[in-house]
């Protein structure tokens, strides 16, 4: 059972004049099919994710206006869908998390933004930056300034952002320049409403069809020799198109405040944080009304130089608010102001920090001190003393709770890639330390405690390739970790077809869980069917993997020449550690594949909750299986959470006043995997595990044989 987005569908429905409550992200896409989007595609990733799944999913509605949708397997495949772009008036938007999306996608981008697009043409990326992210801290600004592609950072309010993504269309299409729109996790996940629109079917869709197709025309491709007048256009022709339509359509906003003699310009994006940092210094009021000019830059690249000028022009100075380095904004200003002879000070970087997210605390410093500079009448004493006592609160906080012990992140209760991780510490206990490629993935989870393994993490699905330099060097064998969502997305071609063709000795194992899990669990190739759903829910007893239906990995490795393959239950510790032991040490010198198979946990428990909630309300029997410690037998030496690291399996304290070390005990959340007795067994641990089985509704036979266990059980029990 999927996650279903019902109402979020209806709300795409919404026609003109109704109100649209929602996710920032979810007006995004609202506001695509009003702009008349003929083809949408992309590849999933967090804060952008529910552009794509919710598309999907509204197929049936889509299919009414002759939208088309496509789930594609990686962000390269999904910029080249913009190619339909280059020759016909379709408008068509593609989605992905940025950075690591928007550098697999490079490529593509930059032969779609070399020839141009008569179709409005839209990215829209998850900036994915600052300390909560979970990629390589860079910005996507670089690629819009290369490729010369248009740059939207929209203040966070749901009306503006579905007001610029309509212009975004349009600034594509008046100045043949593609659209990049970048979103903050903040404006993605903020909550509002707007007035909405009716949807608009597009043109030529999948409804109706174009009868012929375009004339050649040798300037709409990206090669040479029209790639160097193609350069020419970008500079003479589309750049100045798109200042125009930004300046005409007032695509930036100027908000005007009583001490005009200095001027805060800022990335859209930062908005919302910029106004409650002028609140904490007493410079804006609760509604957001601030005393300082602004001018918000919805369009950051490029940069309207009049526009820019007009706002710094007369003024003691200007502080540029832009998150991330390099200060490519920055820089973009001052050089727009001298050269039209503003002599205005520009600061920026100078005064607020050089990289990092731009929270409200990182930005009070930063206006304090431009502030004090330039406007000295104005009373910060109270935005000094928000500083100092937000200092006090956590240095409170940190002497009433002492040190605090590390929580880094784990795998879900139950999930299949935990038992490999086990086994794989059980292996190198065998055969000795392995230099470990890990991969962009929930595996790369393993990198934390209690498995603390990998060397590297080179991109999605990167992992054998990864270790191809430094596998010829080491005297034993490499290992590269690899999740069946990386295999389709980018390792099976740099990957396995690379170790195939040069012979390479080394080991991959495939994470098969039967989803790109670690994205939101979407479908793949090798996703279980609905049949074989269905099968397990109608049996009694469900087997902990699906995946072993769909044979398509196999197939594909095969059908490239693999020799060397093993498919291994993943909650079997043992045999997955037996079987990793003879990968390492074949006399077999090419690559070796272990292919894990266990079905996402999460996945599993959609179906069977709602499942055996259904058994329950109609009176059957339902068993439900739980693992527990023995604390009598418990010996408190620990080794299992050490090889385990489930967030159920944890310490109590002993209940033998004349032991003081704490026991192991599982907890309620346990979905009775069985790792915790798989471990025990495989690396010959105390044998304090139970498994129990807990049955609800049962029959009167059991009913009966319970009550003569307790029966039994009691009278051999001491008064």
């Amino acid at each position: 059972m999927e996650v279903q987005f019902t109402e979020q569908i209806r709300q795409l429905q919404l026609g003109a004049g109704a109100t649209f409550h929602g996710e920032g992200i979810l007006a995004i896409t609202k506001a695509l099919l009003q702009s008349g989007v003929a083809y949408v595609g992309g590849y999933q990733g967090a804060p952008v994710s529910h552009l794509l799944d919710v598309m999907v999913q509204a197929r049936p509605y889509l299919d009414t206006l002759g939208v088309h949708v496509e789930a594609c397997s990686n962000e390269a495949s999904a910029a080249a869908m913009l190619g339909a772009s280059i020759h016909y008036p379709l408008r068509g938007a593609v989605t992905w998390k940025s950075i690591v999306g928007t550098n697999v996608a490079a490529d593509a981008l930059s032969n779609l933004a070399s020839p141009g697009v008569v179709g409005g043409a839209l990215i829209v990326v998850g900036e994915d930056y600052g300390e909560g992210a979970s990629v390589i801290q860079e910005r996507s600004h670089a690629y819009a300034a290369k490729s010369t592609l248009a740059l939207f950072d929209p203040r966070p309010d749901l009306g503006n952002m579905a007001r610029l993504v309509e212009h975004a269309f349009a600034l594509s299409e008046a100045s043949n320049m593609p659209a990049l729109m970048e979103l903050r996790i903040r404006a993605c996940h903020l909550r509002g409403r707007f007035t909405a629109k009716d949807n608009v079917a597009p043109r030529w869709s999948t409804r109706e069809l174009i009868a012929e197709p375009a004339g050649f025309d040798y300037m709409r491709l990206a090669h040479p020799p029209v790639t160097f007048r193609h350069e020419k256009l970008k500079i003479e022709q589309r750049i100045p198109a798109a200042q125009r339509y930004i300046a005409e359509h007032s695509l930036n906003e100027r908000f005007d405040g009583a001490r005009k003699q200095v001027g805060l310009i800022v990335q859209g994006g930062l908005y919302n944080a910029l106004v409650r940092a002028l609140q904490t210094c007493g410079l804006a009021d609760a509604f957001g009304a601030a005393e300082l000019p602004l001018l918000v830059l919805n369009v950051t690249y490029p940069l309207v130089p009049d526009e820019v000028a007009a706002f710094s022009r007369g003024r003691d100075a200007v502080l540029v608010v832009e998150e991330g380095s390099p200060e490519y904004i920055e820089k973009d200003l001052a050089q727009a102001l001298r050269r039209l002879a503003v002599a205005t000070p520009v600061h920026g970087k100078d005064l607020l920090p050089a990289a990092g997210e731009y929270t409200v605390e990182a930005l009070v410093p930063g206006l304090i001190a431009f502030v004090e500079r330039y406007l000295p009448d104005v009373d910060l004493a109270p935005a000094r003393a928000w500083i100092a006592a937000n200092a006090e609160r956590r240095a409170d906080v940190a002497r009433a709770l002492g040190p605090l012990p590390a929580r880094p992140p784990g795998f879900c209760v139950g999930c299949p890639e935990r038992p490999v991780f086990s086994a794989l510490k059980l292996a190198q206990a065998e055969v000795g330390p392995v230099h470990i490629a890990a991969d962009i993935g929930c595996h790369a989870l393993a990198t934390f405690e209690p498995f603390s393994s990998g060397h590297s993490i080179l991109g999605y699905g990167m992992s054998l390739a990864s270790r191809a330099g430094v596998g010829p060097m080491m005297q034993r064998r490499t290992l590269a970790i690899m999740g069946d969502g990386g295999f389709w997305h980018n390792g099976l071609l740099t990957g396995v077809q690379a170790a195939l063709f040069n012979g390479d000795d080394a080991v991959l194992v495939i994470m098969k869980n039967g989803y790109t899990s670690a994205t939101g669990t979407q479908d793949i190739l090798n996703t279980p069917d609905d049949e074989a759903k269905a099968e397990a829910a109608a049996q009694a007893h469900l087997h902990q993997s699906l995946t072993h239906k769909n044979q398509t990995i196999e197939q594909t490795l095969k059908g490239m020449g693999l020799e060397w393959m093993r498919v291994v239950d993943n909650y079997d510790v043992d045999a997955m550690r037996r079987t990793l032991q003879e990968a390492f040490t074949s006399p077999y010198t090419g690559l070796k594949v272990v292919i894990a198979e266990g079905e996402c946990q999460l996945e599993r428990q959609r179906r069977i909750k709602p499942w055996n909630a259904a058994r329950l309300k109609r009176g059957e029997r339902v068993e439900r299986v739980k693992y527990g410690v023995d604390e009598d037998v418990c010996t408190g030496d620990h080794a299992c959470i050490r090889l385990s690291g489930c967030p159920t399996l944890t310490l109590k304290d002993n209940p033998d006043p004349l032991r003081v070390d704490p026991v192991a005990t599982v907890i309620d959340g346990c979905v009775g995997c069985g790792l915790c007795g798989a471990n025990a067994l495989a690396a010959s641990l105390c044998p304090s595990f139970y498994r129990a089985e807990i049955v609800r509704n049962p029959g009167w036979g059991e009913r009966f044989v319970a009550a003569l266990r307790a029966r039994v059980v009691g009278l051999l029990q001491p008064a």
